[in-house]
């Protein structure tokens, strides 16, 4: 059924749930609440209504009514091109949106369709730095959901992946330390190890875990991490979790002192954001937009790609669990005043609105 085309359409074509899916899906709905927005999904997202190939084709002629032109928010190379298209070679009204989340210069092609875009939102101010100079008209950080990911309010909610580090052979009480995201050395995991096995066995209150996929082409370095975990005898205390779904990870998330994120290279880098929502300290590397969001208020960093440097910040976070406690409570407030999904929905819209009433020059 042909849907009326309104004056801001958002653009997911991609057949698989990446990121930017997420993002895509994490969002529209909160925009939806005070802009009318479709969506051209290729991706099966689910949010109705969805656009289609003929609706822009048909409608995107004219104008809204009171409107000179329709926004077209892309997010991929080919979304950017699509939109290029629509309004310069079929000359429809649009005006072309690119939000940029890559920390580091943009290629050839990418460059190319960038310099064409009407309004260009950076996720950080290090991805704007590798921008042409003068396309960026937004910085907006990601934003994360705080309803859904917030501490706990029930003492039974432990997820059971966690079990042998809160109960049984270890004993109730550990004080648990977190690493989120893939199992991979781009990620630091092996970091992350080297600092637990120097840390913990001077600190037996703590235990730690890591979840997240491991590659095939990544089993031989995860299994290379057990077997050093095992011979320092920290089998017990320090877990592999595995590939787990978004409300495990939120449990697991709320069972956690401490999130180390440890990457070596990161675009922007959202769970130690989702941790601070759920009331975690957390304890990051310089990469992505960690340096713009993590202070001393919240947690610390180390130098990247340094073991000796997270070791040391790692110690001294454990050996102060009352401030330790008390980055916590500090993250949550940060996430709920600076750092939420509805921020960044709402400042997306600003820019929509801006593009809509003409406020916003070229980039080309």
């Amino acid at each position: 059924m042909t849907q009326v085309l309104p004056a801001v359409v958002v653009a997911n074509l991609h057949r698989r749930y990446t990121g930017v899916s997420a993002t895509v899906c994490s969002l529209l709905p909160l925009q939806r609440r005070t802009l009318a927005i479709g969506l051209l999904d290729t991706g099966r997202l689910g949010l109705a209504p969805a656009m289609g190939w003929w609706d822009l084709v048909l409608q995107g002629w004219s104008p809204p009514p009171g409107q000179r032109w329709r926004v077209w928010h892309a997010r991929r190379d080919l979304e950017i091109l699509l939109g290029v298209l629509l309004r310069s070679v079929l000359r429809q009204p649009w005006r072309v949106l690119f939000t940029s989340a890559a920390p580091k210069p943009p290629g050839p092609v990418l460059g190319w369709l960038i310099q064409r875009c009407d309004a260009v939102i950076a996720t950080s101010e290090r991805s704007a730095a590798f921008l042409p100079p003068g396309c960026v008209t937004a910085t907006i950080h990601h934003g994360v959901d705080t309803a859904f990911f917030s501490p706990d309010v029930s003492p039974d909610g432990a997820p059971p992946a966690l079990a042998p580090l809160l109960s049984g052979r270890q004993g109730a009480g550990l004080d648990l330390i977190g690493c989120f995201g893939r199992i991979r050395p781009s990620k630091g995991t092996d970091l992350v190890v080297e600092a637990l096995i120097a840390a913990l066995p001077d600190r037996p209150r703590y235990g730690a875990f890591f979840t997240g996929l491991a590659r095939p082409a990544d089993l031989p370095y995860l299994e290379r991490l057990r077997q050093r975990i095992a011979a320092a005898g920290l089998g017990g205390r320090i877990l592999f979790l595995g590939d787990l779904d978004r409300r495990t990870v939120r449990d697991c998330y709320r069972r956690t002192r401490l999130c180390v994120a440890a990457s070596r290279r990161e675009g922007f880098g959202l769970t130690p954001l989702e941790a601070m929502a759920c009331g975690c300290a957390v304890l990051t590397s310089q990469e992505g937009v960690w340096p713009e969001l993590i202070d001393g208020a919240v947690g610390r960093r180390f130098a990247t790609g340094s073991a000796a440097s997270l070791t040391q910040e790692l110690i001294w976070m454990l050996d102060h669990p009352a401030e330790l406690a008390a980055m916590g409570q500090r993250a949550r407030q940060r996430a709920l005043t600076r750092n939420s999904l509805q921020n960044e929905a709402e400042a997306i819209n600003g820019v929509y609105q801006a593009l809509l009433a003409g406020g916003i020059s070229r980039c080309r």
